[in-house]
């Protein structure tokens, strides 16, 4: 009975201090991954600066407008690969 206790008490321990519980996967792992494949829809590379973004971003949205025969989750998609890679970059380089 005090071994189930310890577990319990280390596993709410764990969820206090690492902010999740011991069997849920990193969040990080994911984000890294959306990350790159946002990366990958613009076509950017890892140290792309708000100017590299916006311009890569702008030519997506030409090549696959609705008008030119791309589709509205092409544009969604860029937008929001556009939005999230925005949002990972520092404060400092955003200016």
């Amino acid at each position: 009975m005090k071994l189930i206790w310890l577990i319990v008490l280390a596993c709410v321990a764990w969820r206090v201090f690492m902010g999740r519980w011991p069997w849920q996967k990193k969040l990080r792992v994911r984000q890294t991954f959306a990350l790159a494949h946002a990366r990958e829809v613009l076509g950017v590379k890892a140290g792309a600066d708000r100017k590299d973004i916006l311009e890569a971003h702008r030519r997506r949205l030409a090549a696959v407008h609705p008008d030119r025969g791309g589709s509205n989750e092409q544009v969604h998609e860029a937008n929001a690969a556009r939005d999230l890679l925005l949002a990972e970059l520092s404060p400092e380089s955003s200016t």
